[in-house]
């Protein structure tokens, strides 16, 4: 169900909201959270809409997304959209778009919709604040979530998160090797149980969550990390073999190899947006090996 409130007010659309819940007998009951996305464009949402839906079966929630038109407009405008029950996956979403006076003040905007007695979390997902605990919407929130992938400079983007890291920070590119640092990890845990020496970290310019697992590297061995463009790859060099961990760009089967050891083929999809959220939203408290990550990323050499 897809409702538009053009031209309304803040108590129009909790009215609506409840007129709504009482017509099909559902309740607020079970939410676990409240989760507000603020696109900076109109080109993420649907997708983080979509997206956020999805999450919502692991983590029902209430989400607000907040689109800010322009402020120079002489009149104070707020326009909703209500989505519920099957367009709003588990939870309910509330679009706002604010424009006039009201576009610098969204945080106002959205604290009549703030679940009670739950925790908020706050999701860019295209360009983030500098210090995304300092912006107004992210003061209400006790987790923060951005993602450098859509920036327009991903690597300024992930490197940039490091001076205004505030605990409780995080990026879906950080998400999004979770898998490859579970690989890795697990390889690393078995015979002949030496240090690596070196590393390299290998893929598209544009991809941070590159740049982020070679400074996780960094910041775990005591050899040099270097970050190249070209094939889809991580190598762990030591002093009797050499890890290498490769899949095709586009692919889903990445091929573990172990010097003198036979080729093993793995499941290492590409993670959608929905399955880094959903992961993001099961742990609230501070991610303290993610900012590590980023400070590992000042030792990272660039070929």
């Amino acid at each position: 169900m897809i409702i538009d409130l053009p031209n309304t007010s803040t108590t129009a659309i909790n009215k609506k909201l409840d007129e709504l819940r009482e017509r099909v007998g559902a309740v607020t009951m079970g939410r676990v959270l409240t989760l507000i996305i603020a696109p900076a464009t109109e080109a993420y949402l649907d997708e983080s809409i979509a997206a956020a839906n999805a999450a919502s079966q692991e983590h029902p929630s209430r989400v607000i997304v907040v689109m800010t038109g322009d402020p120079d407009a002489a009149d104070a405008r707020l326009d909703a959209q209500l989505r519920m029950f099957g367009d709003a996956g588990a939870g309910e979403v509330v679009v706002l778009r604010l424009s006039g006076a009201l576009a610098g003040h969204a945080d106002s905007v959205v604290v009549p919709f703030l679940l009670p007695d739950i925790p908020v979390v706050a999701w860019w997902p295209d360009l983030a604040p500098p210090v995304p605990a300092q912006d107004p919407l992210g003061q209400l929130a006790i987790r923060r979530i951005t993602d450098a992938t859509n920036g327009a400079d991903p690597l300024s983007a992930i490197t940039g998160r490091r001076p205004g890291y505030t605990p409780g920070d995080t990026d879906l590119a950080w998400s999004r090797i979770t898998y490859w640092r579970a690989l890795l990890t697990s390889a690393l845990d078995q015979p002949p149980y030496e240090p690596v020496t070196s590393a390299l970290v290998s893929g598209l310019k544009t991809e941070p969550a590159l740049d982020v697992l070679a400074g996780w590297l960094a910041g775990r061995i005591d050899g040099p990390v270097r970050r190249a463009v070209g094939e889809l790859k991580v190598e762990l060099v030591r002093s009797t073999e050499t890890v290498t961990l490769s899949r095709p760009q586009e692919g889903v089967t990445a091929t573990l190899s172990r010097t003198a050891r036979p080729d093993a083929l793995v499941p290492l999809p590409r993670r959608d947006v929905s399955e880094c959220l959903a992961e993001d939203l099961r742990r609230l408290d501070p991610d303290e090996i993610y900012f590590t990550a980023l400070q590992g990323i000042d030792r990272v050499e660039y070929v």
